[in-house]
């Protein structure tokens, strides 16, 4: 199945040198998925609500400050690339193309709408992410903001005191939060009304009750889930229970349908970008011969993130590297940062190869004693 057919020609486009607070209007009045933007007619990047969240930004910043470039997709490519690309260029819109004539884009939803039937035989255990990044209903917006930017994710469980789910708080969230306060305080001087801002805690702004979904439930149920409620992920709750188990987005969905059954280990790189002295190759080579430490576990993906923070020495950037494992044994991970993407890489794998190994070792411990305890039921 190709993307033929569900590419849409109807699109949003601004000039690389607009400003952000046509930008931001726009976002209010038609909500897009996102926006192309073009220099002298040629593409050049993508405008996403992810973009929007350096909220600190004036006004009258250019559209170039906050865009991202994405992957141009042939208006003919196959539905599981097309899904690869957008997973790896960490975007959630990418251009399409009719030859060299720039045609229309291609987004999340589009893609799951296509497939949605197809969906039933995943289960949201086998794609969810179990390493949960939350925060206190009671902590601040500009928390929230640097918790989402530091881990390159979009949505944030809010829990009360006792630890229990209270609500969500997402990018789209602090966006609309960020664009209604512009509008009705004018235009100005911000600096102020933005400090203030980022000091109103979380409460005010999460989502509440949190739409939920259960970790043995399919993905088709959870995806039409996201579109009933208009989200683009959902908390993971045991049931009858207010306790975060994980998350489900509709990126884990979309990264799900370019799982392969090749012999060779399925690898997807998000921000495959940042990859300077190293290569995809390397990397494959590396995880490969970690798992390959546990037999007995089979990986069926392989999923490498890269984030790249502000930070950098003698020019190079200080790299956020999260690797995560979906095999036969369950989900396991490694994380760390390093200078350059190669170093942050090896920091996460050396993470990653302990974890490994200590399933292994809880895994071998838990035979044995099995073993004595039939041999003491013998005697």
């Amino acid at each position: 199945m190709n993307i033929v057919d569900i590419a849409a020609p109807e699109y949003v486009e601004v000039e690389v040198d607009e400003r952000l607070a046509k930008v931001r209007s726009i976002f209010e009045r038609e909500n897009p998925k996102g926006i192309i933007v073009v220099e002298d007619g040629e593409y050049v990047g993508v405008v996403g609500e992810k973009q929007l969240m350096r909220s600190r930004m004036e006004d009258d910043t250019k559209v170039s400050a906050v865009m991202k470039p994405a992957p141009a997709v042939d208006r003919h490519e196959d539905i599981r690339e097309t899904a690869r690309l957008l997973v790896e260029g960490d975007v959630k819109i990418a251009p399409v193309y009719e030859g060299e004539k720039l045609y229309g884009i291609i987004t999340v939803d589009q893609i799951l709408e296509a497939v949605i039937d197809s969906l039933d035989a995943i289960t949201v255990a086998q794609i969810a992410t179990e390493d949960v990044i939350g925060i206190s209903e009671k902590d601040s917006i500009g928390r929230a903001i640097n918790r989402l930017r530091e881990n390159g994710i979009s949505r944030l469980p809010a829990l009360d005191e006792d630890g229990h789910l209270a609500g969500v708080v997402t990018t789209n969230d602090i966006v609309e939060f960020v664009v209604r306060d512009q509008e009705r305080q004018g235009s100005g001087d911000r600096a102020g009304d933005i400090d203030r801002m980022l000091d109103i805690p979380v409460y005010d702004i999460m989502s509440s009750p949190v739409v939920t979904a259960t970790a043995d439930e399919t993905a088709q149920a959870v995806v039409e889930r996201m579109f009933d409620n208009d989200v683009s992920g959902l908390v993971i709750t045991p049931d009858d229970a207010d306790t975060v188990a994980g998350i489900v987005t509709k990126t884990d969905v979309l990264r799900a349908l370019t799982f392969t059954e090749q012999d060779s280990m399925d690898v997807q790189i998000t921000n495959v970008d940042l990859l300077d002295t190293t290569t995809r190759e390397h990397i494959v080579e590396s995880i490969e011969q970690v798992a390959d430490k546990y037999a007995a576990m089979h990986v069926i993906h392989a999923h490498v993130r890269l984030h790249a923070h502000k930070e950098k020495l003698r020019g190079t950037p200080l790299i956020q590297c999260q690797i995560r494992l979906r095999t036969n044994e369950g989900q396991v991970g490694g994380s760390g940062e390093g200078y350059g993407a190669e170093h942050a890489f090896h920091v996460a794998l050396d993470k990653l190869e302990r974890n490994v190994l200590e399933i292994k070792g809880v895994n071998a411990d838990e035979e044995y004693r099995g073993q004595l305890l039939r041999k003491l039921g013998e005697l």
